[in-house]
């Protein structure tokens, strides 16, 4: 055998996606993507994607999961979990016992969420205090267009949808940054301390009802949102509103291959997943779509997957089926599916660039998350890895080896410890993505059309 030969029969040698594309399957790619960038414009909160997606289920025949109900293969149920997180599934030809095919994601996304008590008026301006949530760059948030997201309920147990900033005639909202005449001591700061989050206060107006008094900014502003939308200032105590930016997704790059938007982090997933689900027929094993909140603070709360809520889904599937939770659970394969780190040359001393995942390589699959000493992963094993690397070859998608960077650097989570701690067989994959945490971060399609595949051919399984 010549050495040439040897190359080629024993050492891996990735190719760029594009090279291994199809014309049917580019073409089929630039169609599934428009599809996805009118999701991530349409669902820039939980609230949002968990509204979205019942409507989907509903029009494709899905029905909701009532404790005691009685399953048959083809069957097609969802759970909506405090219109946060979601749950969907279709039941497998097999038992349960035999385990199910489980794709699970995250629909939060860093933003800047509204306090309690959040309005005042301060030199004729009214503002809106915040509490920034999840893993963000401060200084990022400043300046650019923004939009308020969310739901109010009233007093009398109503409530009501607020979105200002997104159609085209809103006025938008903003949060201002000092000019650079006068930055000289700011400029000194660093990064993390160069905008401190009580100073994330959204500017929200400046002129005064007529009269006498003070406040009169503070009281114009809430007459106007008590007006369109029927509130008065305790309501937002019994709020859930999120400052978020107001940007469309679009194509970046000349050749129009990447796609710029906020909360790709983890929504791309979410939509890779739940969009064969649901096409799906009746597969071999129950196939599950688990969309969770909380990720970016840990998985806590009822909505997040430290919750029960999981438990008692696939406990009511089993039920319906007459199996056995932790049988299911034993025997179940889990795609945790999140974004990762995409290589990026101007940092590229932060990343080990052998074992980061890069862009059109295809959908990334991960042994380990974590943080240094692989603290919060899930590690999977080699045979997981053996698994998932023949499912997707068999599925013809393409797929490369990724970690999130240096080992010393940091790092991050995803929900597969979660799972895993299930006793569920649970291994990390997901889109590359460049800005991660940015108010707009940017993708391949080539990568997220492929995480999309690789989530079908695990249903498949």
């Amino acid at each position: 055998m010549t050495i040439e030969e040897l190359k080629n029969s024993l050492l891996a040698a990735p190719k760029n996606g594009y090279a291994r594309l199809s014309a049917e399957e580019r073409a089929e790619m630039e169609a599934y993507v428009k599809g996805y960038a009118a999701f991530i414009d349409a669902c820039k909160t939980e609230r949002e994607a968990v509204s979205w997606s019942v409507a989907q289920l509903k029009e494709k025949g899905f029905v909701e999961l009532i404790p005691g109900m009685t399953l048959n293969p083809g069957d097609k149920v969802y759970r909506n979990v405090h219109n946060k997180a979601l749950m969907a599934a279709v039941i497998g030809a097999e038992s349960m016992n035999t385990g199910a095919r489980i794709c699970a994601a995250h629909i939060d996304s860093p933003r800047i969420d509204i306090k309690p008590n959040p309005l005042y008026e301060d030199s004729g301006l009214a503002y809106l205090k915040t509490h920034y949530y999840g893993g963000v760059k401060k200084y990022q948030w400043v300046t650019i267009p923004l939009a308020l997201h969310g739901v109010v309920c009233r007093k009398d147990g109503t409530c009501v949808t607020i979105t200002i900033g997104e159609d085209e005639n809103d006025p938008i909202l903003m949060i201002t940054d000092l000019l650079p005449h006068l930055a000289a001591d700011q400029m000194q700061k660093t990064a993390a301390n160069a905008i401190v989050g009580e100073q994330l206060n959204v500017l929200l107006g400046s002129e005064p009802l007529e009269g006498e008094g003070s406040d009169l900014v503070k009281l114009h502003m809430m007459k106007l949102l008590n007006d369109k939308y029927g509130i008065i200032e305790e309501d937002f105590l019994s709020a859930e509103l999120s400052i978020v930016p107001a940007m469309k997704c679009r194509e970046v790059g000349l050749d129009r291959s990447m796609l710029g938007a906020y909360g790709h982090d983890d929504r791309v997933c979410a939509y890779n997943q739940f969009v064969p689900l649901l096409e799906l027929g009746t597969p071999r094993h129950t196939a599950v779509c688990l969309w969770a909140d909380k990720e970016e603070i840990g998985s806590v709360g009822v909505t997040g997957m430290q919750s029960f809520a999981f438990e008692t889904f696939i406990q009511d599937l089993c039920l319906g089926t007459g199996a056995s939770l932790y049988r299911c659970f034993e025997n179940s394969f889990c795609l945790s599916a999140d974004v990762s780190n995409a290589y990026d040359p101007n940092f590229g001393e932060t990343c080990d660039k052998r074992n980061n995942s890069a862009m059109n390589m295809g959908v990334a699959i991960f042994k380990y998350t974590g943080s240094r000493g692989k603290g919060g992963c899930s590690d999977a094993s080699a045979e997981a890895m053996g698994h998932i690397r023949t499912v997707l070859d068999k599925a013809g998608v393409i797929w490369q080896v990724g970690e999130l960077g240096k080992v010393d650097q940091g790092g991050g989570g995803t929900v597969a410890a979660f799972m895993a701690n299930r006793n569920i067989v649970t291994v990390d994959a997901g889109v590359p993505v460049l800005s991660m945490h940015a108010p707009m971060e940017i993708i391949s399609k080539l990568d997220c059309y492929m995480s999309m595949r690789a989530c079908k051919a695990i249903y498949e399984d």
